[in-house]
């Protein structure tokens, strides 16, 4: 009795590691338009597929992690892979290209596979506070998403050390939260990613 409990412990363990790493969907880079599909998160536009139009992009990140594209209130992912056809994609539309926003990374660095020293915590505490946000606000995230945070990048194995991204932390929480919970949470970490320090 007592191993088929612990093997239904491991394999529900396994379950709900799983559905940690939900992947980052598909995606075909046209002339003008790039048709995403079974992308993961559903509050997207992009959810579960779309055919997104040139003339939609306000602005393409390819400069880091996964490639972003951004379109009003929202930001979409496209695979790594991709990197060169989408940099050539913003390039003959027109398209800004702009670098890479850190929030989420400096929010998410005590969660990666490597210390975190006080050092570490000062130095993006102070380009946090920088890009508007309070100490205050800095705990209350983290509280929000930390456990989580180890459960995706060390249950998972994934045990990545150098940077956890507004991708990573949409993965995981899509993974605990319900519907309802998800669709808020999906808001406030677009609108985190997008914060950035104003030019006074």
């Amino acid at each position: 009795m007592i191993f088929f409990k612990n093997l239904f412990k491991s394999f529900s363990t396994k379950v709900n590691t799983n559905n940690l790493l939900c992947g980052i969907g598909d995606s075909e880079i046209h002339e003008n338009t790039i048709l995403i599909s079974n992308y993961p998160f559903e509050p997207s536009f992009a959810h579960p597929e779309k055919l997104i139009k040139a003339i939609e992009i306000d602005a393409i990140c390819v400069d880091f992690g996964a490639l972003k594209i951004k379109i009003k209130d929202d930001i979409v992912f496209v695979s790594v892979e991709k990197k060169d056809a989408l940099k050539t994609f913003a390039e003959k539309n027109n398209i800004p290209l702009i670098p890479h926003s850190w929030n989420w990374d400096w929010i998410l660095e005590p969660y990666l596979d490597t210390e975190f020293t006080e050092e570490n915590n000062k130095r993006v505490t102070a380009r946090l506070l920088e890009n508007g946000f309070s100490k205050i606000e800095i705990n209350t995230i983290r509280k929000e998403v930390g456990k989580q945070m180890y459960k995706y990048n060390f249950d998972t194995m994934l045990w990545d050390w150098c940077s956890l991204s507004l991708f990573d932390v949409l993965s995981a929480m899509r993974a605990k939260y319900s519907k309802e919970e998800f669709r808020e949470f999906y808001k406030r970490a677009i609108e985190i990613e997008k914060r950035k320090k104003t030019v006074s």
